[in-house]
């Protein structure tokens, strides 16, 4: 939690680098905020902070209908500080407590019921049971807000099994109904649902377009001049989404996805995939101490991810020890014989499943026979044991550490990979002192990565003749 002097100027100024990363309370109207609310500002004497809006709302406060605490991107304290947290964040967000219980959670990530709720209390304030319902139900507020959709329907997408327990959790959590916050939006057509997903500024988007549009896979993922799209499997069903920048720090999402109740889960993840809960801000200030970064660092770059780990593997080793052209083809073949057409786009290509790898002979891979081999083993262990970690992948023959650390990054969005063995990691730090350690760029090895690779591209994009590889 921010101390309280900071969280005074940065609401105070409405700063939107502190968007999300704490909310303040105002006692004599039981409301709390964003950092950005434009309502009249309270005395300090008035104001009590809180680490999350979930937090807020177990003290008996109800979300501002001004600023939308639900739109807020999520506080990024824990990232980076403990894993086993990370991991039970995302199983939440991914519906665990809905399909199973908190001791089967706990079981899931190997560590004791006692010691899941003791991190869930240090970190965020609250239980993890309160944390995914206060989520599940500002999901189900934003859609209230920004679409047409009945109200019925809403429950369902937001994982609620029933219309009475989706209005009685609504009320006790937000001490409002869902009636009244209803208010008139543009409407959805033809399947189509149009969301703004919020993030704390600065947004290198141009980059991350740039990052994107090299590794694009024909069919699979499209760019535009603004806008990056791809195809999906979710949930055992698939669909499509295409965001672009919307109204101030605010991404416009339009997603095509035909099961409702999963779409809670599914947004949390394109915002993952998006990195959009990243505190640049905070994460900048640290590599602008290190010396590699006190010259050149591109502000607001974020982690661009991939749909799953699966699909990271599979680039990560068909991109070993090649260029980023020749794992693009590679990976273009295989997705022309193996990928599967988009029922609701035929014209668009999923990427291709762990079963359809295995089954197949790859022929179509112009590559030796020990590198097939290791892509249907890979195939057959995440068919077996599909949240097997990449650590576990290295007892693969074909298989090192550089993958599974480059899988880690792009299909976990891990906050702390280093790629030292990279070999554009390594032309990049030709041109800065290599004694210098990157462990003082912990928990943010990730970013600093990242920043090496678009060093090693600029250098590359003013001299034609210099080869490069990131992938």
């Amino acid at each position: 939690m921010l101390s309280a002097d900071v969280c005074q100027q940065a609401r105070q100024s409405r700063d939107p680098r502190f968007d999300g990363a704490f909310f303040t309370a105002v006692k004599s109207t039981g409301i709390f905020c964003r950092s950005i609310c434009p309502a009249k500002t309270p005395l300090e004497s008035n104001v009590e902070y809180f680490a999350s809006a979930a937090a807020a709302s177990v003290a008996g406060y109800r979300p501002c209908l001004r600023c939308r605490p639900d739109s807020a991107p999520g506080s990024p304290a824990w990232q980076g500080s403990h894993t086993s947290l990370q991991r039970a964040l995302r199983l939440i967000d991914e519906g665990a407590l809905q399909q199973s219980n908190q001791a089967q959670l706990a079981e899931r990530l190997g560590i004791s019921e006692r010691y899941l709720r003791r991190l869930f209390q240090q970190h965020l304030g609250i239980a993890p049971k309160q944390y995914a319902l206060h989520q599940q139900v500002l999901f189900a507020k934003k859609l209230l807000h920004e679409t047409q959709l009945p109200i019925q329907h809403i429950a369902v997408m937001a994982g609620f099994h029933s219309i009475r327990r989706f209005n009685d959790a609504f009320v006790k959590q937000l001490q409002l109904s869902p009636s009244q916050i209803r208010r008139s939006t543009v409407p959805t057509s033809d399947g189509l649902l149009t969301l703004e997903l919020s993030y704390r500024p600065p947004l290198a988007w141009p980059s991350l377009l740039a990052f994107w549009q090299a590794r694009a896979l024909d069919k699979v993922e499209w760019c535009t001049a603004t806008g990056y799209g791809r195809s999906f499997h979710w949930q055992g069903h698939t669909g499509s989404f295409y965001v672009e920048p919307g109204t101030a720090n605010q991404l416009r999402l339009q997603l095509r996805y035909p099961a409702g109740h999963e779409i809670w889960s599914l947004i949390r993840h394109i915002r993952r995939l998006l990195d959009l809960d990243a505190d640049c801000t905070l994460i900048e200030q640290q590599l602008r101490q290190h010396p590699w970064f006190q010259q050149h660092l591109i502000s607001g770059l974020r982690i661009p991810g991939v749909w799953s780990l699966w699909e990271a593997g599979i680039r990560a080793i068909l991109g070993q020890q090649i260029s980023v052209v020749a794992a693009r083809t590679h990976l273009n073949r295989l997705v022309a014989a193996l990928g599967e057409p988009l029922p609701q786009q035929p014209d668009k290509r999923l990427f291709p499943t762990p079963d359809a790898v295995a089954d197949s002979d790859l022929q179509m891979l112009k590559l030796p026979q020990t590198r097939r081999q290791t892509l249907r083993d890979f195939a057959s262990l995440m068919l077996q044991q599909p949240e097997a970690p990449p650590e576990q992948w290295l007892a693969i023959k074909g298989i090192g550490p550089w993958t599974c650390h480059y899988a880690s990054l792009r299909g976990l969005q891990d906050s702390d990979i280093w790629l030292g063995g990279d070999l554009g990691i390594k032309k990049a730090l030709q041109r800065h002192d290599n004694n210098m350690s990157h462990q003082q760029l912990a928990p943010w090895r990730s970013y600093a990565t990242l920043q090496l690779w678009f060093q090693t591209a600029a250098v590359a994009n003013n001299n034609p003749q210099t080869g490069q590889r990131h992938d």
